[in-house]
C-alpha cells in the first residue's frame, strides 16, 4: 500500500494538471447529476416494527385525507375571544388566510361542532390545512402577516406553530464559513505560511462540494435527513482540513531535508498518507456501524457520513499532491514574519517535556487523568432522551410562545396527544364503549375524544392528552401503563387488537431499539476497528488499549452532553434557554464519529511511536519523541476540528448545538487528556509488550508499514531529479 500511494503522490507531484483536470471534471459531474437526479432532504422519520410505527402506518392507510400536512395559528386575548370585533376580525382573516398558495382550508376555532378556544375563553388556534409538505416560502409567511394584521388590531396576541412558526425564524449564521475562518488562523499560526495554509483549505472545500452534491444525489435514492448533511459538513470540513494538514506538514519536512517536489510529494504520501487512509478507513468503518442500529434514518445520516469522509480521503492523497506539484519550492512562500520556524522534534519543547514527566510517573499522572474523565462521564447516567420540540425554542420565539399559550390554555398534553388504535377484528361498538370509559378512568389522561372508525369500519382511533408534556417522563409511564395494563385488560375476550403511537409512544421504542441494538452496534464498531488498528500496529495491546481509552473519553463527552442541555450547566452561554432532551439518534451517532475521530489521532501519534521504537527498541524513549514530533500537528488538527464543529453552536437549531458541543468537547479531551496523558502512560507501562503479536497471527496479517517505516519499501524506487526531469534511484 505504502508503494502504490507513493506512486499516486509521485505522479501527481510531477503531473498536477492530468490530476487537477480530473478533479474538475469529477465535481463538474457530480454537480449536474445532481442537479438533474438530486433530490431535497427528507425528514420523515421511521422506526419499522415497532408498535407505534405500526399503528401510524394502519392510521395513513385506512384513513385517507384529502390532506395530511397542517400548520397553526395560536391567538391569545386576556379580555376574551368572544368580543364581537374579534370575532369580526377573524372571519376576516379566515378568508385571507384561506386564499394564501397552497393552503386548503382554515378552520373555524368559533365552530360548534368542534370548538378550538380554551375553557377559560382567551386562547384558541386556526388550523390551516395545507396541500403539500413543502417549506412555508416568505411571501406565504407574509401573507400570513397580513391577514391577520385586523386581528393584532383588535388587541389579540397572535403567534405561530409549525412550518408558519418556523419561517419566521432567524436567518441561519454561516457556521461552516465561521469554522473555515478559524482554520485558516490556526493553519497560518502552524505553517507560518500563506501558500502552505492555503492547500489544506483549498482541498476541504473541493471535498466539500463533490461531497454534497453526492449527498444531493443520495437524496434523489434514498431518503436522507437535514441532519445527515449538517453532520457531512461538520466532518467534511473538520477531516479534510485535518487529513491534508499531516500529509503537508510531512511534505515540508521531506523539503526540509532537500527531496525534491516530486519525490517529496511521493513520500509525504507513502508515510503521512498512509496513516490518512487507515484513519479515513477507521472513521468510515465506524460510521458505517450505524447499519446495525435497524432505523433507517441513522444507518442514512451514516452512509452521507462516510461518503463524506472518503472523498476527503480521496482528496487528500491525490489533489493535495497535485497541488503540491503547483507550489513547488513556493509552498513556504508568503511568510507570517511573527510566526516563528519550529524544528519537528525540539527535546527541549514543552510537548516532549510534559511527555518525559508522563512516562516517569505514568501511575500517578494515569490515574488522575481517568478519575477526571469518569467524573465528567457521571451525567451520563440521567441522560433522558426525546425529540426537542417548541418547548424547547428560545422564549423570544413566536413557536415557544404558541407552544406556551396552547399549554396554559389547554393543557401541557395537548402539545403532543397520543392516538390509540383498535383493530376491531369483528368486535362490536360495546368494546369501544368500553375501552374509552376505562382510558377516561386512567391517571394522567386528562381527555379521550370518541372513538373515530374508519370508512371501511375495522379500524377506529381514540385521541387520548396526557395531564403532562410529550416530554415529561410521566407521559412514558402513562404509555407504558396503556399498552402493558388498561388496553389488554378492556380488549380480553375479544378478538380487537390495540396499538399506541404519538410523539412519547414513538421516543418510547426508539429507546427500547437503541437499547436492543447497542450491543451489537458497540461490538460491531469496535470490533471492526481494534481488527484494523491490529493490521496497522501488529500489536493486539495497542488497539486494546485505544478501544478503552476512546471508551472513556466518549463517555466524558455523553457526560458534559447532559450536564449543558439536559441540566442546564453554561446553556444560556450557547443559547440553550430551557432543559432539551437529548436527541435520540444522538448516543449512537456521535459513538460512532468519535471512536473514528479518535483513532485518526490515536494513528498519527502511534505510528510516529512505532518509527521511534523501531529505530533505537527503547519503548519510553520512542513515546516522549513520538508526542513529542507529534503534538504540534496533533495540536493544530484538533484545533480546527474544535474550531469547525464548535462553530456549529452558533445554529439556532437545537440538535445541530447538541453535535456541535458533544464533537468540540470530545475532541478536546482526545487531544488533552487522552493523548497527552493517558496514552504515554499507559505505552509506558506496557513498554515493549504493546508492540506483541502472537506469532500465528504476525504469518497471516498484511504489513502495512504505518506512517514513517513506510519508506523502508521505497528504498528502489524512482525519484525524480528536477533538474533533468529523469528518474533516478534514491535511497530512503
Amino acid at each position: 500500500m505504502s508503494r502504490l500511494l507513493y506512486k499516486v503522490g509521485r505522479f501527481s507531484g510531477r503531473r498536477p494538471w492530468y490530476v487537477l483536470a480530473v478533479w474538475i471534471l469529477i465535481a463538474a459531474a457530480a454537480f449536474m447529476l445532481n442537479s438533474s437526479i438530486g433530490g431535497s432532504p427528507d425528514e420523515s422519520f421511521r422506526l419499522p416494527g415497532a408498535e407505534s410505527q405500526r399503528a401510524a402506518d394502519a392510521l395513513k392507510e385506512r384513513f385517507p385525507r384529502q390532506t395530511v400536512f397542517t400548520t397553526s395559528i395560536v391567538v391569545h386575548s386576556d379580555q376574551g375571544l368572544a368580543r364581537s370585533e374579534v370575532k369580526t376580525a377573524m372571519t376576516g382573516a379566515r378568508t385571507e388566510l384561506a386564499a394564501i398558495p397552497h393552503v386548503l382550508a382554515v378552520s373555524d376555532p368559533y365552530d360548534a361542532r368542534g370548538p378550538t378556544v380554551s375553557p377559560d375563553g382567551r386562547t384558541g388556534f386556526l388550523t390551516l390545512a395545507l396541500d403539500s409538505n413543502e417549506k412555508i416560502t416568505q411571501a406565504q409567511f407574509d401573507a400570513a402577516q397580513s391577514a391577520t394584521a385586523p386581528v393584532r388590531a383588535a388587541g389579540v396576541q397572535v403567534e405561530y406553530q409549525g412550518s408558519l412558526g418556523q419561517a419566521k425564524g432567524d436567518a441561519e449564521p454561516g457556521s461552516e464559513k465561521l469554522g473555515v475562518a478559524m482554520a485558516i488562523v490556526i493553519l497560518a499560526i502552524a505553517f507560518g505560511s500563506l501558500v502552505a495554509t492555503s492547500l489544506p483549505i483549498a482541498v476541504a472545500l473541493t471535498a466539500l462540494l463533490v461531497g454534497m452534491s453526492g449527498l444531493g444525489i443520495m437524496s434523489g435514492l434514498i431518503s436522507v435527513p437535514k441532519i445527515a448533511t449538517v453532520v457531512a459538513m461538520m466532518l467534511g470540513l473538520g477531516v479534510g482540513i485535518d487529513y491534508a494538514l499531516f500529509v503537508l506538514a510531512r511534505h515540508r519536512q521531506n523539503l526540509a531535508n532537500g527531496m525534491p517536489v516530486p519525490e517529496a510529494a511521493g513520500r509525504a504520501n507513502a508515510t503521512a498518507g498512509l496513516s490518512v487512509l487507515v484513519a479515513g478507513a477507521t472513521v468510515v468503518v465506524a460510521i458505517t456501524g450505524l447499519q446495525v442500529s435497524g432505523i433507517p434514518m441513522l444507518t442514512a445520516i451514516g452512509w452521507s457520513s462516510a461518503l463524506m469522509v472518503a472523498v476527503t480521503m480521496t482528496a487528500t492523497l491525490t489533489l493535495l499532491p497535485a497541488l503540491l506539484g503547483l507550489a513547488g519550492t513556493r509552498v513556504n512562500s508568503l511568510r507570517l514574519p511573527f510566526v516563528k520556524i519550529r524544528p519537528a522534534y525540539n527535546p527541549r519543547s514543552k510537548s516532549s517535556r510534559w511527555s518525559a514527566k508522563v512516562v516517569a510517573r505514568p501511575v500517578t499522572y494515569g490515574v488522575a487523568a481517568a478519575v477526571l474523565l469518569a467524573v465528567l462521564a457521571i451525567p451520563v447516567f440521567s441522560m433522558r432522551l426525546g425529540f426537542p420540540d417548541a418547548g424547547n425554542d428560545a422564549p423570544s420565539t413566536t413557536t415557544r410562545k404558541s407552544y406556551d399559550l396552547v399549554a396554559s390554555g389547554f393543557g401541557p398534553g395537548v402539545n403532543g396527544p397520543l392516538q390509540v388504535v383498535v383493530e376491531l377484528n369483528g368486535a362490536g361498538r360495546s368494546t369501544l364503549d368500553t375501552m374509552g370509559g376505562a382510558l377516561k378512568a386512567t391517571p394522567g389522561v386528562a381527555s379521550v375524544s370518541a372513538p373515530t372508525l374508519s370508512p371501511t369500519g375495522d379500524l377506529a382511533t381514540f385521541e387520548v392528552v396526557p395531564t403532562t408534556s410529550p416530554q415529561d417522563e410521566k407521559t412514558d409511564q402513562l404509555v407504558k401503563r396503556l399498552r402493558s395494563d388498561v388496553l389488554p385488560d378492556t380488549a380480553r375476550g375479544t378478538a380487537a387488537t390495540t396499538m399506541v403511537t404519538g410523539e412519547a409512544a414513538l421516543v418510547g421504542d426508539l429507546s427500547a431499539k437503541i437499547q436492543q441494538r447497542m450491543p451489537w452496534f458497540l461490538g460491531a464498531v469496535i470490533g471492526l476497528s481494534f481488527l484494523v488498528l491490529m493490521i496497522v500496529f501488529r500489536s493486539i495491546l495497542v488497539p486494546l488499549k485505544a478501544a478503552v481509552l476512546n471508551l472513556l473519553s466518549i463517555a466524558a463527552a455523553y457526560g458534559v452532553v447532559v450536564a449543558v442541555f439536559q441540566w442546564g450547566w453554561g446553556a444560556d452561554l450557547i443559547g440553550v434557554h430551557e432543559s432539551v432532551p437529548i436527541f435520540p439518534l444522538a448516543p449512537m451517532l456521535m459513538f460512532a464519529i468519535l471512536f473514528g475521530l479518535s483513532m485518526d489521532y490515536e494513528v498519527f501519534l502511534l505510528s510516529r511511536v512505532r518509527e521511534q521504537f523501531d529505530r533505537h527498541g527503547d519503548p519510553k524513549a520512542a513515546v516522549i519523541e513520538g508526542v513529542g514530533s507529534t503534538a504540534r500537528v496533533i495540536t493544530s488538527a484538533a484545533l480546527i476540528m474544535i474550531g469547525v464543529f464548535g462553530a456549529f453552536v452558533l445554529s439556532s437549531d437545537g440538535v445541530t448545538k447538541l453535535f456541535g458541543v458533544g464533537l468540540s468537547v470530545a475532541v478536546l479531551l482526545d487531544v488533552t487528556l487522552i493523548r497527552m496523558v493517558l496514552v504515554p502512560s499507559a505505552m509506558s507501562l506496557l513498554g515493549r509488550h504493546a508492540w506483541w503479536l502472537p506469532a500465528r497471527l504476525d504469518r497471516y496479517l498484511p504489513d502495512l508499514h504505518p506512517e514513517g517505516t513506510a519508506t523502508d519499501v521505497l528504498v528502489t524506487e524512482p525519484a525524480i531529479d528536477e533538474r533533468t526531469d529523469k528518474e533516478t534511484v534514491t535511497l530512503a
